[in-house]
């Protein structure tokens, strides 16, 4: 099916004749992968053959159980997520069928109003506090596939950030008819935990018993466990410890608030069941996370020397990117592979949606650096059953569709984005510049499920070529750390100005507390900014003088 020659140098071979060698249609999915604009070497692929079938061997063992995380000494298991029977033992699949029957009836029970706010009436608005994976694949999905039919309107607290969490609880329409989700596998993390803190006071704040309406997605026996069930919140669902955040959408995590929307879960699932199914083909020109995996390494040398561009042609895809930047650049960046070695591995993504990029970065990417290859994503169907029912919301004419109505004769708005998707990869391609694209139908929760899973496999794939642990993530536990030692010198600097009163310098402060000077100045310059410490400036900032208030 696939045959090897450069997009750019195509001798005798029509570009035609190359795009149908290197176009792989799955029709059973609505999906389609078009390698034909990378410009991969003769030979490339029957060189990659012996190590993607290795990676095939190491999915494979992860599926079954092996210790696929070293580091963590820790199993791999969210390709069970949607099809536990896969599971390597019996506890494991009971656990997962047990999650899912309890989403779909809590849900309900929330649907029917047979779970009810304190006050009466039926939840209709939905809070979630998480933080990366918690928060990024549900951010995802809910704006992918949501309507103005939707159950209940989802809100988020994704950051530590006061000004942020104040905006969105200023948005939600009533405390009082709203449930809130808590995220956090170990119950430790701070951003979730702070977010926490800060809906309880909100809920207390209006007269209203937060208990009541607390709902914990976490570890058994976690800390955040333990305080849903001493403070006797109104439900609390499993997060295992072998699904990593990144690859949490189809778990608890991610079918929670998709139930509570009113999305299908069954079909999100279904879609990466039936990608799973497809990917796990040993015929690479096949398979469609094969074939990505070794683009990815074609295009950046197999050491990451391009970044990966996704630019999705529609507005519902928007999130994809940043949702990829976590599943990406978390599995892949790595300083050291398996066998110890320093490498400094990764995989740069970015990207917003087109054609908005036509008027933003398209411009330096077909005539500036060339260290980057694009992802299209490509939709057929211009309009979303949802969005064609969410027309009449609005008192607009009956049978209005947006879809339909012609910009100039006989061309939509719809044509105009094929249009425009059509000639950026052309554009792109005249200069020798790199594309991929994914086709699919329509944007579902089917095809949803599939583009997850297919990005998954991609990544698991791609780490067994380069050698590398995608499931942990050192970087991110060494950041956490340096907060922690920030807090703690924040409470020493307090401490100090207290005892020794005004006015006190930064030199003065980190040389009494044998500490940097920069995080000293940091901590003052925000303390002083939100009135919790008073300051005298001076001629130069370096030289202000503070004092406890």
């Amino acid at each position: 099916m696939m045959h090897e020659e450069s997009g750019c140098q195509l001798g005798k071979r029509t570009l035609w004749e190359h795009f149908r060698a290197n176009f792989l249609w799955l029709p059973s999915l609505g999906l389609g992968l078009d390698i034909s604009r990378m410009n991969f070497s003769p030979g490339f692929m029957e060189s990659m053959a012996g190590r993607i079938l290795q990676a095939f061997e190491a999915m494979q063992a992860l599926e079954k159980g092996a210790i696929a995380n070293p580091d963590e000494k820790r199993m791999v298991g969210h390709y069970w997520l949607r099809n536990p029977a896969l599971a390597p033992k019996l506890e494991i699949t009971a656990e997962i069928e047990a999650a899912l029957s309890d989403i779909k009836s809590f849900a309900h029970s929330v649907h029917s109003g047979r779970i009810m706010p304190p006050g009466g009436g039926r939840y209709q608005h939905l809070l979630l506090i998480g933080i990366g994976g918690s928060a990024l694949g549900p951010q995802f999905v809910a704006q992918a596939l949501g309507s103005t039919h939707d159950l209940m309107d989802c809100y988020y607290f994704d950051n530590s950030d006061p000004d942020g969490m104040q905006q969105v609880l200023a948005s939600i329409p009533d405390l009082s008819r709203t449930l809130c989700i808590v995220i956090s596998k170990s119950g430790g993390t701070k951003e979730t935990r702070n977010g926490m803190l800060v809906a309880q006071q909100a809920w207390l704040g209006c007269g209203l018993d937060f208990s009541k309406s607390f709902v914990a997605i976490t570890a058994k026996d976690s800390e955040l466990n333990r305080l849903a069930d001493r403070e006797k919140w109104l439900a609390v669902f499993p997060m295992w410890d072998w699904v990593g955040g990144r690859t949490s959408e189809l778990s608890t995590v991610g079918l929670l608030p998709a139930a509570l929307q009113g999305l299908d879960i069954d079909a999100l699932l279904k879609g990466a069941r039936e990608m799973d199914d497809v990917t796990r083909r040993l015929d690479y020109l096949k398979n469609p996370a094969a074939l990505l995996a070794l683009m990815w390494h074609w295009a950046g040398g197999g050491r990451g020397e391009r970044a990966m561009v996704v630019l999705p042609y529609n507005d519902r895809l928007v999130l994809f990117s940043r949702y990829l930047q976590q599943l990406v650049m978390e599995s892949l960046g790595k300083e050291k592979d398996l066998a110890g070695n320093v490498v400094h591995q990764g995989l740069m993504v970015f990207g917003n949606k087109g054609s908005t990029d036509q008027h933003a970065y398209v411009q330096q990417l077909r005539d500036g650096p060339d260290n980057f290859f694009v992802v299209f994503i490509e939709v057929l169907k211009d309009c979303s059953p949802k969005a064609m029912t969410d027309a009449f919301k609005h008192s607009l004419p009956a049978g209005f569709a947006a879809a339909e109505i012609e910009v100039e004769p006989g061309i939509t708005s719809g044509d105009y984005l094929s249009g425009f998707y059509q000639g950026t990869r052309q554009a792109l391609h005249e200069k020798g510049r790199q594309s991929i694209t994914i086709t699919i139908s329509e944007v579902s929760e089917y095809s949803l499920g599939a583009l997850i899973a297919l990005f998954e496999r991609a990544v698991g794939l791609y780490a067994s070529l380069i050698n590398v642990n995608a499931y942990d993530q050192p970087g991110v536990e060494a950041g956490k750390k340096a907060a922690g030692r920030i807090l703690r010198l924040q409470g020493q600097v307090m401490d100090y100005l207290r005892k020794h009163g005004p006015w006190q310098t930064v030199d003065r402060i980190a040389e009494a507390l044998q500490e940097e000077h920069e995080a000293v100045f940091k901590i003052l310059r925000h303390l002083a900014a939100n009135q919790r410490v008073k300051v005298k400036e001076a001629a130069s900032v370096f030289n202000d003088e503070y004092g406890a208030i």
